[in-house]
Order: C-alpha cells, then structure tokens, then sequence
C-alpha cells in the first residue's frame, strides 16, 4: 500500500507539473501583444527571404527538431506520405496537397472540372508513390465572391469524376473564403501492410533506376496553354489551336495517378526498394531519394522515355527535350529504384523504362548525354518560392 500511495503521489505530481508548464505556455501567448517592430523585423530585408531557400529548404527548416510523440507515428515529414501504424502491422498512409489560383493554376485555361479531377490526382499519386493504394479523400476549398455557385459545382464534378474513377471515397473537408480568388486543398488516405510500403530512403547501390510512363509532357502543355493565352490576350479575335496537342495538352489539365501500376505490381509479386512521384521533375525528384538513401545514381539520357510529340514541341520552344523531363515536373509518374535481382520481372512488364544505376554516394548524380558526357543533375524543378517564376 506505501508503494502505491507513493506512485499515486508522485503521478499527481507529475500530472500538476505538466498541468502549470501548460498554463504558463498559455499564459505566454494570452499575454503577447504584436508590435511594428516585432513585424518588421520579420519583414526586413536583414532575414532570410523564403524564396532564397525555397520550398524544400523551407519544410528542412520548419521540421528541423521536430520529434514524433505517438508510438503509432512510423514515418512523419520527409516522405510522399506520412504512415500510421493503425493495428499490427497495417498502417494508414496520409497526405496533402494543395493548389492555389495563380500560383499552381490559371482559370483562363484550366476548366474548372479538370481542375477538380487533378487535384485530387495530385494527392492520389502521393499514396501510390508509398507503394499503397488510396481509399479515402478530404477536399478543403477557399473561394471569393467572384464565383458563382455552379462553378463550384463544377470543379466538385471533376472531384466526384476522379473519386469514381480510383475508387476513392470523399468523406469530408471544409470549406471557407477567400479574398485573393480559389484555393483547393485535398487530403488522401490509403491502408497498407506495413511490410509492402516504399520510401524514398532504402535506395541502395547496384539497384536500377526505372520510372513508368513517358516524361515532359505535362511541362510542354503548359507551355503551349500559356503560349496560347498570349496570343488570345494580344488578339482576341484569335481562338487558341490545341487540336494537334492534345496529348501534352491533357497531360498538363487531366493527368492520372499510377494506381494501375501499384495494382500490377502487386499481381507480379515485385516491390520497389525506394520510389517518389514525379511531381517536381525528374532532377528534383531523383535527387530526393538519393539525398534520403545517402547515394548517388546515373541515369542516362538516351533511356528516359520522351514521346515523340513532346519532343518535336520541346524543339518549337526551343528547349532541349531531356530539360523538359528533368525540370518540368507534374507528370505524375512513378520514381523508383529495383533490386538488380528483380530485372527479368520488370523489364517484361507494361510501361516501364530502365533509366540508369544507382552509385555509392562519393560517385555524385549525374546525366549521361547522348554524347557520352556526365553532366551533374542539379534540382531545376518547381520551385514555390522562385521569384523568378508565377508559374512552374
């Protein structure tokens, strides 16, 4: 009985402590009062201005000595998707993406429904990219006076359109106003065997480097809508020509996520050892697994599938077509790495290009040219933050 009282008594204890250090915390904030010198301060140019760091520089500093307080918490931050350990060994996959009207997308071109459709896409291909597939999405909108009930009703029919296709369930969100035009923010939720998920972070040296799809597309349609609406703001008179584009066109307003893929893979029993969606552009998101699996890789660029379409656009724009895979992101492929010991299941499977090697760390990641040279892969992809950028 002494025992117990004494534990009894030393938990109060405990309990009051964490109880005032909680009142005092509050207390703190209760009491602050802002001030114009405080908002300067933050605001002056003798800070670190975000779009110097930009967008990733900017997550590494606001998680920088975050800790995980739940024993369930598997992964956190620094992935496609956090995972959740749910019971035993299944686990919950969660993510958020969010779109914003003038930054991610243009009302000028982009049809309200397709918008709809990718936003969901955007988030959906988060799960895939862990190796799962989803089940659940929450949609959160922002909207300003200037839209008309039935416009929203379109984008939820693109919403409801991407939600039947995938098979997904839209179980809730929010919605609020805006003063600065659409904001849309979509959460997707996927349930996996903890023991199938894919990191960006198991990498390994000797494993191929195989992405799905073909590359570049999505970059080249926006370049061409935004071409298109140049010229219609010149001339209105002037109707946009997309009919020989609707590849590259569709690739930019209605991409797909790769559930197809995970669900294949599945059948033919093969995993990937580290994967990533191809969101911000081959660069960017190659040099994501190499810098979390502490590698380095080649890929070269005679391998990377670019449809001939893009290609001959790439060359209108005058742009080299490996630039347009590298740094355009939004196709919405799948990254990933292969035991070298998986190579006769995959190299017969649909819609998949070996690309390159992955390399001790020291070795660096690098592009082998058509002509034979290595040339470093910098990360030249979306950058939010890019002052030089409105657009990707």
């Amino acid at each position: 009985m002494i025992l117990t009282r004494t534990s009894e008594v030393s938990s109060a204890a405990s309990i009051l402590l964490a109880e005032q250090k909680d009142k005092d915390a509050k207390k703190s904030f209760i009491n602050y009062q802002p001030t114009i010198s405080y908002t300067k301060k933050h605001m002056s140019k003798k800070g670190t201005l975000i779009q110097d760091i930009g967008e990733f520089g900017l997550i590494d500093r606001l998680t920088k000595g975050l800790t995980l307080q739940s024993a369930r918490t598997l992964r956190g931050v620094g992935d496609d998707a956090a995972v959740i350990r749910v019971k035993d060994n299944t686990c919950m996959l969660v993510t958020t993406d969010m779109l914003l009207e003038g930054v991610h997308f243009d009302l000028m071109y982009a049809p309200l429904k397709h918008l709809g459709y990718k936003s969901v896409v955007a988030s959906l291909s988060d799960v895939c990219a862990m190796n799962a597939l989803p089940e659940h999405i929450t949609a959160s909108i922002a909207i300003s006076s200037k839209f008309y009930a039935e416009a929203i009703d379109e984008l939820y029919d693109g919403i409801k359109q991407a939600c039947s296709y995938y098979h997904v369930d839209l179980v809730g969100g929010d919605t609020t106003s805006s003063t600065k035009g659409l904001v849309i923010s979509i959460s997707a939720m996927g349930v996996e065997q903890k023991n199938h998920i894919v990191y960006r972070n198991s990498a390994k040296p000797g494993d191929l480097i195989c992405v799905t799809g073909d590359l570049g597309a999505a970059y080249l349609g926006l370049l061409l809508l935004e071409r298109e609406k140049a010229i219609f703001l010149e001339n209105p008179a002037i109707q946009p020509d997309l009919k020989n584009h609707q590849y590259l066109v569709q690739r930019q307003l209605k991409p797909e996520a790769r559930t197809d893929m995970i669900k294949l893979w599945r059948q033919e029993g093969f995993k990937p050892t580290s994967m990533i969606d191809v969101s911000d552009g081959l660069a960017s998101d190659l040099l994501h697994i190499c810098t979390q699996s502490q590698v380095g890789a080649v890929i070269e660029e005679d391998l990377v599938p670019i449809k001939e379409e893009t290609k001959l656009l790439a060359l209108d724009f005058k742009i080299a077509p490996i630039t347009c895979a590298l740094s355009g992101g939004e196709d919405y492929e799948l990254l990933f790495t292969a035991d070298p010991k998986d190579l006769e299941k995959i190299k017969y499977l649909p819609d998949i290009s070996i690309i390159g090697e992955v390399l001790p760390e020291e070795k660096g990641v690098h592009l082998q040219t058509s002509g034979k040279k290595q040339v470093p892969i910098i990360a030249q992809g979306w950058n939010h933050f890019n002052r030089d950028k409105t657009e990707q």
